[in-house]
């Protein structure tokens, strides 16, 4: 058990803001972001992202935490600096993003140079050991995060295992922080270097990429033979080597994660050899593509895309795969409408956007959704879907 502790963590999405809600039931928690509506939500007890039993959580437990834009107000009081800032993909530079990262970093060493800095970010291998260069006198560390959207309270509160990467007493308060946090007070905890858990997390998501990647190949490979693609799945995955889950198909994998951190594990290769991380990334590609295909065989007037986000009791749709069959459609001029309640606009991606669900289903002749719903039951012979076994 861990004394009451000063935390700031720096980020509000899925990631930092359900860290920062377990933890704040009992330490003194800010969350630092640059999102004013997303402040002012976390200052009005809402939360600031959609998850599942998010909001009743709030609402049950008496947690201490505050929001702010301010660095200063944040930063300088803070025993631990949690940094949870987005690190997007940049093609460019073959690699992460970590701006945001360093900058926060950064500011926290001209702010307060005693605290510790723990980064849950996902970044490339090796980085931590290159910021530690620069602050040799400032504790930081990295630590994964192995969250899910749409039940990253869940899994904060029923981790697979907690991993720091560091072995100093920093790190190992950290730890203790994080465990008494949980419901599951004997989950795993591993303490390792900075690049080893850097890796962790890269060679974890990319496993993952690679096993919807390969159930994905098989259901094309049925599509074409014209073969039940249910039965062969429940069939391989009763071997309990492989295992009854994430076997489910869909478009393509998709989310913030998996994209993003496969072709970065890749680009961390260089000049090693390989063939498999090469071959998950080409895989998502080769399936949307076909997909697109699917979809254009059937010769449609109009394709109504139910829902962009990727999976359900999700508000994110950022790299979602619907988007680039989006795209193949587009340029083939098929006239296409969308339903996506969580999306305010009303044209996305130059494509009209509904918000009535009755009139997106009359006035669309195929309906293709990543995801079935009990919401299209009374137009199942116009949905186009791989999804066989209604699981994200």
């Amino acid at each position: 058990m861990t004394s009451q502790l000063n935390i700031t963590v720096a980020g509000a999405g899925y990631v930092g803001f359900t860290l920062a809600a377990i933890l704040a039931e009992k330490n003194i928690v800010r969350v630092l972001d640059i999102d004013h509506d997303k402040v002012r939500r976390i200052n009005s007890n809402k939360s600031a992202i959609e998850d599942t039993g998010i909001n009743e959580f709030l609402l049950s437990k008496k947690i201490e935490m505050t929001a702010t834009i301010d660095q200063k107000e944040s930063l300088s009081h803070a025993d631990y600096v949690i940094i949870a800032t987005p690190t997007n993909y940049d093609p460019s530079s073959n690699s992460f993003d970590t701006k945001s990262v360093e900058d926060i970093i950064k500011s926290t060493v001209q702010i307060n140079p005693k605290c510790s800095i723990a980064i849950k970010s996902t970044v490339p291998i090796g980085f931590t050991a290159k910021i530690k260069e620069q602050y040799p006198d400032q504790i930081i560390f990295f630590s994964p995060e192995f969250l899910r959207e749409g039940s990253a309270l869940n899994d904060n509160l029923n981790p697979s295992r907690i991993i720091v990467g560091c072995f100093s007493e920093q790190a190992k308060v950290f730890a203790d922080l994080l465990l008494d946090a949980t419901s599951k007070q004997n989950a795993p905890v591993l303490f390792m270097g900075s690049s080893e858990a850097e890796a962790v997390k890269l060679f974890s998501n990319t496993y993952l990429a690679m096993r919807v990647a390969y159930f994905n190949e098989i259901d094309s490979f049925t599509i074409i033979k014209n073969m039940n693609a249910e039965n062969i799945i429940n069939g391989i995955c009763l071997d309990e080597r492989i295992g009854n889950f994430y076997n489910n198909p869909s478009f393509g994998y998709g989310g913030y994660c998996l994209p993003k951190d496969t072709k970065q594990l890749l680009a961390n290769y260089e000049d090693i050899p390989q063939n498999l991380i090469q071959a998950v990334v080409e895989a998502n590609n080769t399936r949307k593509a076909f997909i697109a295909e699917e979809i254009l065989k059937k010769n449609p007037t109009c394709v109504g895309i139910f829902r962009l986000t990727m999976k359900k009791d999700s508000d994110n749709f950022r790299f979602s795969a619907i988007n680039e069959i989006i795209d193949v459609l587009s340029q083939k001029k098929i006239k296409m409408k969308i339903f996506e309640p969580t999306l305010s606009k009303k044209i996305y991606m130059g494509i009209e956007v509904c918000s009535n669900l009755s009139s997106f289903k009359n006035d669309c002749d195929l309906v293709v959704a990543n995801r079935n719903s009990d919401d299209l039951n009374d137009i199942q012979h116009k949905i186009f879907t791989r999804d066989l076994f209604d699981e994200n």
